[in-house]
């Protein structure tokens, strides 16, 4: 049958194309980034005395709390463990927050800010310096999040400086 669609075009199909492939590789890249975030908190939490609740990090959603068990100050192991159940608990919060309209949007951006001051305490305890803390921040977001994940790939078998 020889019909003409003159809202068709070969360039939809090419278009269609090109987003299924952005799709999957878009995919394919979050799953690496998942995978290598997962690797660092678990081996960071091995390294550093958490080898009880490494396994956390390869849960999703739940493994934030890895990242401020990692970085949560206190005196013993179980204040420690307090005040990362507490920050999870605050951060569970603001996440089931952010799908409420209007409100959701200052809700994310309150866990982007949680997410930049967690991620600055880690490296400020791999550095052991403040200034190379913020400045692997800065990077980290300018490269988004590659330079985190290659400098926590070198640093995730090492003990904390600070």
């Amino acid at each position: 049958m020889n019909y003409y669609d003159p809202y068709y075009s070969d360039y939809d199909a090419v278009f269609g194309g090109f987003m299924v492939v952005f799709f999957f590789v878009l995919l394919g890249m979050l799953i690496i980034g998942y995978v290598v975030n997962a690797l660092i908190y678990f081996m960071a939490s091995k390294t550093n005395g958490f080898s009880d609740v490494a396994y956390i990090a390869w849960i999703p959603i739940i493994n934030i709390y890895s990242l401020f068990l990692l970085t949560a100050n206190g005196d013993d192991d179980a204040t420690i463990r307090a005040a990362a159940k507490k920050t999870t608990f605050i951060y569970a919060a603001l996440f089931i927050i952010s799908f409420v309209p209007l409100v959701g949007f200052i809700a994310s951006l309150v866990m982007f800010g949680y997410w930049v001051y967690y991620t600055y305490r880690l490296l400020f305890r791999w550095t052991g310096e403040s200034g190379k803390a913020v400045l692997y921040i800065i990077l980290s977001i300018i490269t988004c999040g590659l330079f985190y994940a290659i400098y926590g790939l070198i640093r995730m078998k090492r003990p904390f400086i600070v």
